[in-house]
Order: structure tokens, then C-alpha cells, then sequence
């Protein structure tokens, strides 16, 4: 029996123990730009639209952000909220929001867990790997974009959201 490549490519691309579509999302606090600590948890009943972007300043995760950004309003009309993680420290991650205006919270994955529980790491862990999850308001991923584009990203992510809401 031969395996189809593409098929093969992503089951060896995607660890077993990776979050999937249909697993309930972690329990962990991160730092934010708010200040204050967030846990996927406190949005158990919202649509959460969790993207992690390897380093901010760069300019595919502006161009990433500034997408987010600028739907952001048409997200909130569907009752999803926008978190985007990166290990890079608070310090840099609150400059990076104010800088681009991002109207949502970044938070710092520093002991890189949510980045490793979401297999959302890449360079040997030096930093997190572009991925993007919808989870739905019962706290479980609802779906996972792999390789997201970084402009326009929002067109997809809404896209997807919207029949995710119609299921």
C-alpha cells in the first residue's frame, strides 16, 4: 500500500501529542500587554482566535497583526476575541501593540509551555512558529491553521469562523 505523499508529510510534520481540532485547550496564565496574567480559561463562552507569531517587529508578523487589526472589528461582530503569543518579552510585546495600534492582547510565552502545548515552536525552540487556532466557546480547538498567511490572514481566519458558527 502506498501513502500518498502529502499525507505523509503531515502526519510527520504534526507530533500525536500536538492540540488538534476536538482537544480541549490548556490551563495556563501568561503575562500581557494589559499587565495582567490571561488564561485561555477566562474566555470560556467567547470564540478565541489564538495566533502565535515568532518575533514581533519583524514583517511578516506586522503584516500578520496589522490584518488582525484592521478586521478586528468584524471578529468582534462574530463574538471572537484576537490573543497573539510570541516568546518575545512583555516589554517588547506591549511596544509592538502600541506601535501598530493592535486593539487586542499579545501575550509573552517566555517558558515557551502554551507555544510547546500547541506545537507552536520552531528554531529548536528559540522561537514560536506562525500558527493560528479558533477555539470555540466550550474551550476546545475548533480549528488550526498550519501555515497561515501573514497578510490578509483575518480573510481566512473569518472565513473559517463563520462556519464553524453555522455548524
Amino acid at each position: 500500500m502506498r501513502i500518498p505523499l502529502s499525507l505523509l508529510a503531515l502526519l510527520l510534520s504534526t507530533p500525536v501529542w500536538a492540540l488538534q481540532p476536538g482537544d480541549r485547550v490548556p490551563d495556563m496564565a501568561l503575562p500581557s500587554t494589559s499587565g495582567e496574567e490571561v488564561r485561555l480559561t477566562d474566555f470560556a463562552g467567547t470564540w478565541v482566535v489564538l495566533y502565535f507569531y515568532p518575533r514581533a517587529f519583524t514583517p511578516g508578523c506586522t503584516d500578520q497583526a496589522c490584518s488582525l487589526r484592521d478586521e478586528y472589528g468584524e471578529l468582534q461582530e462574530r463574538g471572537a476575541i484576537v490573543l497573539g503569543v510570541s516568546l518575545d518579552s512583555p516589554e517588547r510585546i506591549l511596544s509592538f501593540k502600541q506601535e501598530h495600534h493592535l486593539p487586542f492582547e499579545l501575550l509573552s510565552d517566555g517558558d515557551k509551555n502554551l507555544s510547546r502545548a500547541f506545537d507552536s515552536l520552531m528554531v529548536g525552540g528559540l522561537m514560536a512558529a506562525r500558527k493560528t487556532f479558533i477555539i470555540n466557546p466550550d474551550g476546545v480547538v475548533a480549528h488550526r491553521f498550519d501555515r497561515p498567511k501573514t497578510a490578509g490572514h483575518a480573510d481566512e481566519v473569518i472565513a473559517h469562523l463563520v462556519e464553524l458558527q453555522a455548524e
